[in-house]
């Protein structure tokens, strides 16, 4: 399935870094920035995770909450 820029992601659940699980309805009233990347401990994905930590006040001054999305295990987080 695929989704456009701007428009609504369907409803998910996942498990965070401490294995509690979080949905996309949980953040209801934000805007989320859905940030996928392949896997913790590469170049390019930590100076890209890095770059959205360096900015979360900006983030946050939108009332947008950013989500690291990859395919690693919550021990690798």
């Amino acid at each position: 399935m695929a989704v456009e820029v701007g428009q609504t992601a369907p409803e998910f659940t996942l498990h965070d870094q401490d294995r509690e699980k979080r949905s996309l309805s949980d953040y209801k009233g934000q805007n989320v920035v859905l940030a996928f990347y392949p896997g913790a401990f590469t170049g390019g994905c930590t100076t890209e995770m890095c770059t959205f930590r360096d900015r979360l006040e900006q983030f946050n001054s939108l009332n947008a909450q950013v989500l690291g999305i990859s395919v690693d295990g919550a021990f690798a987080q």
